[in-house]
Protein backbone atom coordinates (compact mmCIF):
# COMPACT_ATOMS: atom_id res chain seq x y z
CA UNK A 1 0.00 0.00 0.00
CA UNK A 2 2.89 2.27 1.47
CA UNK A 3 4.37 1.44 -2.01
CA UNK A 4 1.99 2.13 -3.98
CA UNK A 5 1.43 5.82 -2.36
CA UNK A 6 5.00 6.57 -3.15
CA UNK A 7 4.21 5.56 -6.97
CA UNK A 8 1.93 7.66 -7.26
CA UNK A 9 3.25 10.93 -5.27
CA UNK A 10 6.52 10.05 -7.55
CA UNK A 11 4.23 10.19 -10.51
CA UNK A 12 2.14 13.63 -9.47
CA UNK A 13 5.53 15.17 -8.67
CA UNK A 14 7.60 14.12 -12.41
CA UNK A 15 4.09 15.73 -14.17
CA UNK A 16 4.12 18.44 -12.05
CA UNK A 17 7.31 19.29 -12.92
CA UNK A 18 7.18 18.93 -16.46
CA UNK A 19 4.31 21.44 -16.20
CA UNK A 20 5.86 23.92 -14.76
CA UNK A 21 8.91 23.73 -16.50
CA UNK A 22 6.79 24.34 -19.45
CA UNK A 23 4.47 27.16 -18.28
CA UNK A 24 5.96 28.94 -15.35
CA UNK A 25 6.97 31.60 -17.85
CA UNK A 26 3.76 32.51 -19.25
CA UNK A 27 2.00 32.24 -16.15
CA UNK A 28 4.68 34.53 -14.60
CA UNK A 29 4.50 37.29 -16.91
CA UNK A 30 0.37 36.73 -16.75
CA UNK A 31 0.74 37.76 -13.15
CA UNK A 32 3.47 40.31 -13.49
CA UNK A 33 1.08 42.30 -15.82
CA UNK A 34 -1.95 41.68 -13.22
CA UNK A 35 0.44 43.18 -10.77
CA UNK A 36 1.86 46.29 -13.12
CA UNK A 37 5.11 45.49 -12.02
CA UNK A 38 8.24 45.97 -13.77
CA UNK A 39 9.46 42.38 -15.44
CA UNK A 40 13.46 42.29 -13.53
CA UNK A 41 11.61 43.68 -9.88
CA UNK A 42 7.94 41.51 -9.54
CA UNK A 43 8.19 40.13 -6.22
CA UNK A 44 4.26 40.29 -5.72
CA UNK A 45 3.90 39.16 -9.18
CA UNK A 46 6.28 35.63 -7.82
CA UNK A 47 4.42 35.18 -4.62
CA UNK A 48 1.05 35.30 -7.14
CA UNK A 49 2.54 32.87 -9.10
CA UNK A 50 3.71 30.40 -5.90
CA UNK A 51 0.49 30.11 -4.17
CA UNK A 52 -1.27 29.28 -7.15
CA UNK A 53 1.31 26.71 -8.49
CA UNK A 54 1.14 25.46 -4.74
CA UNK A 55 -2.91 25.22 -4.79
CA UNK A 56 -3.09 23.48 -8.39
CA UNK A 57 0.12 20.88 -7.38
CA UNK A 58 -2.29 20.17 -4.23
CA UNK A 59 -5.46 19.14 -6.50
CA UNK A 60 -3.50 17.66 -9.12
CA UNK A 61 -4.94 14.72 -8.66
CA UNK A 62 -8.44 15.95 -8.77
CA UNK A 63 -8.11 17.48 -12.60
CA UNK A 64 -9.68 14.68 -14.10
CA UNK A 65 -8.86 15.69 -17.32
CA UNK A 66 -9.04 19.17 -16.93
CA UNK A 67 -6.15 21.27 -18.22
CA UNK A 68 -3.50 22.41 -15.35
CA UNK A 69 -2.89 25.38 -17.34
CA UNK A 70 -6.35 26.31 -17.18
CA UNK A 71 -6.31 26.00 -13.34
CA UNK A 72 -3.16 27.73 -12.59
CA UNK A 73 -4.60 30.43 -14.66
CA UNK A 74 -7.98 30.72 -12.58
CA UNK A 75 -6.35 30.25 -9.43
CA UNK A 76 -4.09 33.48 -10.60
CA UNK A 77 -7.74 35.34 -11.42
CA UNK A 78 -8.93 34.16 -8.38
CA UNK A 79 -6.22 34.81 -5.66
CA UNK A 80 -5.56 38.23 -7.19
CA UNK A 81 -8.91 39.59 -7.05
CA UNK A 82 -9.35 38.01 -3.56
CA UNK A 83 -6.30 38.98 -1.83
CA UNK A 84 -4.20 41.85 -1.39
CA UNK A 85 -1.82 42.00 -4.74
CA UNK A 86 -4.52 44.11 -6.53
CA UNK A 87 -4.47 46.93 -3.38
CA UNK A 88 -1.29 47.66 -4.74
CA UNK A 89 -0.46 50.44 -7.18
CA UNK A 90 1.74 49.45 -10.51
CA UNK A 91 5.27 50.36 -10.25
CA UNK A 92 6.55 50.71 -13.95
CA UNK A 93 4.66 48.07 -15.27
CA UNK A 94 2.69 47.71 -18.94
CA UNK A 95 -0.55 48.23 -17.71
CA UNK A 96 0.52 50.44 -14.12
CA UNK A 97 -2.54 52.85 -15.50
CA UNK A 98 -5.22 50.56 -15.50
CA UNK A 99 -7.67 50.02 -12.19
CA UNK A 100 -6.79 46.28 -10.88
CA UNK A 101 -10.00 44.89 -12.37
CA UNK A 102 -9.33 46.44 -15.93
CA UNK A 103 -6.13 44.60 -15.99
CA UNK A 104 -7.17 41.72 -14.91
CA UNK A 105 -9.84 41.43 -17.50
CA UNK A 106 -7.20 43.10 -20.60
CA UNK A 107 -4.95 40.02 -19.10
CA UNK A 108 -7.54 37.10 -19.14
CA UNK A 109 -9.36 38.24 -22.81
CA UNK A 110 -6.30 39.91 -24.43
CA UNK A 111 -3.15 38.25 -23.78
CA UNK A 112 -4.46 34.47 -22.45
CA UNK A 113 -6.81 34.57 -25.02
CA UNK A 114 -10.26 33.57 -22.36
CA UNK A 115 -13.90 34.37 -24.02
CA UNK A 116 -16.16 36.65 -23.38
CA UNK A 117 -18.47 34.45 -21.05
CA UNK A 118 -16.08 32.58 -19.51
CA UNK A 119 -14.30 35.27 -18.44
CA UNK A 120 -17.47 36.47 -17.01
CA UNK A 121 -18.52 33.58 -15.37
CA UNK A 122 -14.91 33.12 -13.62
CA UNK A 123 -15.96 36.97 -12.11
CA UNK A 124 -19.44 37.06 -11.77
CA UNK A 125 -19.83 39.70 -13.72
CA UNK A 126 -21.97 40.29 -16.94
CA UNK A 127 -21.07 39.90 -20.22
CA UNK A 128 -21.66 43.19 -21.65
CA UNK A 129 -19.60 44.94 -18.28
CA UNK A 130 -16.92 42.36 -19.38
CA UNK A 131 -16.57 44.09 -22.58
CA UNK A 132 -17.20 47.65 -21.71
CA UNK A 133 -14.68 47.30 -19.29
CA UNK A 134 -12.17 45.14 -22.01
CA UNK A 135 -12.53 48.09 -24.05
CA UNK A 136 -11.97 50.66 -21.75
CA UNK A 137 -8.83 49.25 -21.13
CA UNK A 138 -7.17 48.64 -24.48
CA UNK A 139 -8.20 52.18 -24.98
CA UNK A 140 -6.09 53.26 -22.18
CA UNK A 141 -3.10 50.76 -23.44
CA UNK A 142 -3.30 52.13 -26.80
CA UNK A 143 -3.70 55.83 -26.08
CA UNK A 144 -2.23 56.62 -22.58
CA UNK A 145 -3.37 60.19 -21.41
CA UNK A 146 0.06 62.10 -20.59
CA UNK A 147 0.97 62.81 -16.77
CA UNK A 148 1.56 60.43 -14.17
CA UNK A 149 -0.94 57.66 -13.52
CA UNK A 150 -3.97 58.40 -11.50
CA UNK A 151 -4.73 57.61 -7.94
CA UNK A 152 -7.21 54.27 -7.56
CA UNK A 153 -9.88 55.89 -4.65
CA UNK A 154 -12.74 54.95 -3.34
CA UNK A 155 -14.57 57.26 -5.69
CA UNK A 156 -12.83 56.11 -8.44
CA UNK A 157 -14.01 52.52 -8.32
CA UNK A 158 -17.58 53.58 -7.63
CA UNK A 159 -17.61 55.82 -10.90
CA UNK A 160 -15.36 52.46 -12.56
CA UNK A 161 -18.63 50.65 -11.58
CA UNK A 162 -20.92 52.74 -12.86
CA UNK A 163 -19.07 52.95 -16.24
CA UNK A 164 -19.10 49.01 -16.41
CA UNK A 165 -22.51 48.80 -15.81
CA UNK A 166 -25.17 46.56 -18.83
CA UNK A 167 -26.74 50.25 -19.20
CA UNK A 168 -23.64 52.14 -19.46
CA UNK A 169 -22.21 49.63 -21.69
CA UNK A 170 -25.70 49.31 -23.93
CA UNK A 171 -25.22 53.16 -24.66
CA UNK A 172 -21.98 53.37 -25.55
CA UNK A 173 -22.42 50.34 -27.76
CA UNK A 174 -25.43 52.30 -29.47
CA UNK A 175 -22.98 56.01 -29.43
CA UNK A 176 -20.81 53.89 -30.93
CA UNK A 177 -23.75 52.15 -33.76
CA UNK A 178 -24.70 55.57 -34.96
CA UNK A 179 -21.19 56.97 -35.44
CA UNK A 180 -19.46 54.34 -37.70
CA UNK A 181 -22.07 51.14 -37.89
CA UNK A 182 -21.92 47.70 -36.39
CA UNK A 183 -19.44 46.66 -39.27
CA UNK A 184 -17.04 49.64 -38.69
CA UNK A 185 -16.98 48.74 -34.98
CA UNK A 186 -16.57 45.05 -35.09
CA UNK A 187 -13.43 45.82 -37.49
CA UNK A 188 -11.52 48.68 -35.18
CA UNK A 189 -12.26 45.97 -31.90
CA UNK A 190 -10.38 43.24 -33.69
CA UNK A 191 -7.95 45.97 -34.56
CA UNK A 192 -7.53 47.32 -31.30
CA UNK A 193 -7.95 43.69 -29.47
CA UNK A 194 -4.19 42.85 -31.64
CA UNK A 195 -2.73 45.52 -30.67
CA UNK A 196 -3.21 44.92 -27.38
CA UNK A 197 -2.50 41.94 -27.50
CA UNK A 198 1.04 42.48 -29.27
CA UNK A 199 2.21 45.12 -26.93
CA UNK A 200 1.47 42.71 -23.94
CA UNK A 201 3.11 39.91 -25.48
CA UNK A 202 6.02 42.33 -27.33
CA UNK A 203 6.89 43.04 -23.47
CA UNK A 204 7.29 39.96 -22.87
CA UNK A 205 9.51 39.27 -25.65
CA UNK A 206 11.59 42.13 -25.24
CA UNK A 207 12.28 40.83 -22.02
CA UNK A 208 12.93 37.62 -22.71
CA UNK A 209 15.74 38.87 -25.49
CA UNK A 210 17.24 41.64 -23.02
CA UNK A 211 17.82 38.99 -20.53
CA UNK A 212 19.78 36.74 -23.53
CA UNK A 213 21.70 39.35 -24.61
CA UNK A 214 22.80 40.21 -20.72
CA UNK A 215 23.65 36.20 -20.51
CA UNK A 216 25.61 35.97 -23.99
CA UNK A 217 27.90 39.06 -23.11
CA UNK A 218 28.48 37.60 -19.80
CA UNK A 219 29.39 34.58 -21.07
CA UNK A 220 31.83 36.08 -23.90
CA UNK A 221 33.28 38.26 -20.93
CA UNK A 222 33.79 34.83 -18.60
CA UNK A 223 35.58 32.89 -21.88
CA UNK A 224 38.14 36.02 -22.33
CA UNK A 225 41.63 35.15 -21.31
CA UNK A 226 42.88 37.39 -18.75
CA UNK A 227 45.46 40.02 -20.25
CA UNK A 228 48.82 39.68 -19.15
CA UNK A 229 49.67 42.12 -16.44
Amino acid sequence: MRGRQASRDARRAREFEAFVAGAAGRLLHAATLLTAEPRDDNPRARSLLTASLAYTYATWDRLRGEDPYDRARQQLAVRFTRGAWHRHRGRGGLLERLAPQERLILVLRMYEGVAEEQTAALLGLPVERVRAICARAMSLVLHPPRGPAPKITRAGKAADAGAGSPAGSGAAAGGDAQAGGAGAEAETEASAGSRTRAAMSGADRADSAGRADRTDRTDRTDRREPTPS
